[in-house]
């Protein structure tokens, strides 16, 4: 029987990257930057759709929720990692374990969803260009936005009740620089089955569904590109996917590599993983905005013409 501290343990101790200890001052300092950049890029992008009147279509607004999602997902973990490194900081409380790694989880399963999204904005833009604006309308892309929100909530949050049933009455040293579902898990001395096969199955639901039904629409856009008599019409439609289809690489290639390495790479150092784990966390988000800046004329413009210091007329 356990007591009722193991179902309310205090806190627990985020070992950090062992074996790197006397390089974590320098290790913070790239992670620092690049969530600084993930910060004002995602910022403002955000900014550029509130007020521009010309960026209001569809597309921008789905990048506007992955902008946001890409504001929560290194702020979840990124400066706990910064406290940790620099000041030595690794307690963190079972509530603020359970709060980092549902916004972790969360905003990581919002992401994908969100992509999905933008994978079918473009879908209806190539493939039904009239019908376009009569599909996807202001009501229709509210409920697609409380649905992406809806689902990543509701098979989330499951996670939370699943921690908070375990016991932890051995040790509560997390070997990671952050929370998440399995490692805090695998700190109870009780059975974890069902928090391990609920995790095998969230991502079956959302993450890998998601990849399956962004291939689907490609196929179909490709399809519909490939029909076209005009070369300069298939550079065109290809051109307005190049951004998407970026962020989708830079988004998901990490993530299954990480999910391989993590797997099958048992000579793989642990630090090492730890290491890429935190860079998968924080780097997408840096780039996303970048990515949309440089490829997206829309945007282009709008940023030259927001921070230009020549007044107009």
């Amino acid at each position: 029987m356990y007591n009722l501290s193991c179902y309310s343990p205090g806190s627990f101790t985020l070992a950090g990257m062992p074996g790197l200890e006397r390089f974590h001052v320098w290790i913070g300092i790239p992670f620092c930057v690049i969530y600084i950049l993930a910060v004002v890029g995602n910022g403002t992008l955000l900014s550029l759709i509130a007020v521009e009147d010309s960026l209001r279509e569809p597309m921008f607004f789905f990048l506007s929720m992955l902008a946001t999602t890409d504001l929560l997902l290194p702020t979840a973990t990124v400066p706990k990692l910064l406290s940790n490194l620099w000041l030595g900081s690794q307690e963190i409380t079972f509530t603020g374990c359970l709060t980092q790694m549902f916004f972790l989880h969360f905003s990581f399963v919002v992401d994908s969803a969100t992509l999905l999204a933008m994978a079918l904005d473009r879908y209806l833009a190539i493939c039904f260009p009239l019908r376009y604006a009569s599909i996807l309308t202001p009501q229709v892309m509210v409920k697609l936005a409380v649905s992406i929100v809806g689902r990543s909530f509701s098979v989330i949050l499951p996670d939370v009740f699943l921690l908070k049933r375990l016991p932890f009455c051995g040790t509560r040293t997390i070997p990671h620089t952050y929370c998440e579902h399995i490692g805090v898990a695998q700190l109870s001395s009780a059975d974890i089955s069902v928090n391990i096969w609920y995790g095998f199955s969230v991502p079956l639901m959302t993450v890998i569904s998601d990849v399956l039904f962004i291939a689907i629409s490609y196929i179909f856009i490709l399809r519909a590109v490939f029909q076209l008599s005009s070369q300069g019409a298939r550079h065109k439609a290809l051109g307005t996917c190049g951004s998407h289809i970026c962020v989708l690489l830079v988004f998901y290639t990490p993530a299954f590599f990480s999910i391989l390495a993590h797997r099958f790479g048992h000579r793989v150092p642990r630090n090492v993983l730890i290491l890429f784990a935190n860079l998968y966390v924080a780097i997408p988000p840096a780039l996303n905005p970048v990515i949309y800046g440089v490829k997206t004329k829309h945007i282009q413009d709008r940023f030259l013409l927001l921070f230009s210091l020549k007044k107009t007329p």
